[in-house]
């Protein structure tokens, strides 16, 4: 969901969507004298996320496909903390500002508790964490 989430900001999505111009409270005049650069740069700065975004989604499907496998502790709290500050603190931000997309993001944050907290009853059931190499 991640990566597709990075892939939406860097390729697709418009520098401002009609819910950022709400949010803004701004006229179409006062809209224009802001000026085409400023569509321009955010348009860099949506690519960037979405770079950090997708990264994001890459860096859970790595932990999935080695970490997790081998149930390290530190796998699940780099998967809840990496959760918390990525599409946790999106949501959050997108309900702060009543974002369209608000319950889309939830939804997405609470399949990332979700597998989490998979991960953990999965484990308990089955085998202890095993502690890392480095003092875990």
């Amino acid at each position: 969901m991640l990566i597709g989430v990075g892939f939406y900001f860097v390729f697709l999505r418009p520098s401002l969507l009609p819910e950022d111009i709400r949010y803004m409270n701004l006229s179409a005049a006062e809209l224009q004298s802001v000026g085409p650069r400023f569509g321009t740069w955010l348009t860099h700065v949506f690519r960037v996320m979405g770079g950090y975004v997708a990264a994001t989604g890459v860096l859970a499907l790595t932990l999935a496909a080695t970490a997790y496998r081998e149930r390290h502790s530190r796998a699940v709290a780099g998967a809840a903390v990496a959760g918390a500050v990525s599409i946790g603190w999106m949501a959050v931000v997108n309900f702060m500002i009543n974002s369209d997309f608000r319950w889309v993001l939830l939804g997405m944050a609470l399949v990332w508790i979700a597998s989490v907290v998979a991960f953990v009853l999965e484990t308990v059931r089955a085998a202890p964490l095993k502690a890392d190499r480095i003092g875990l």
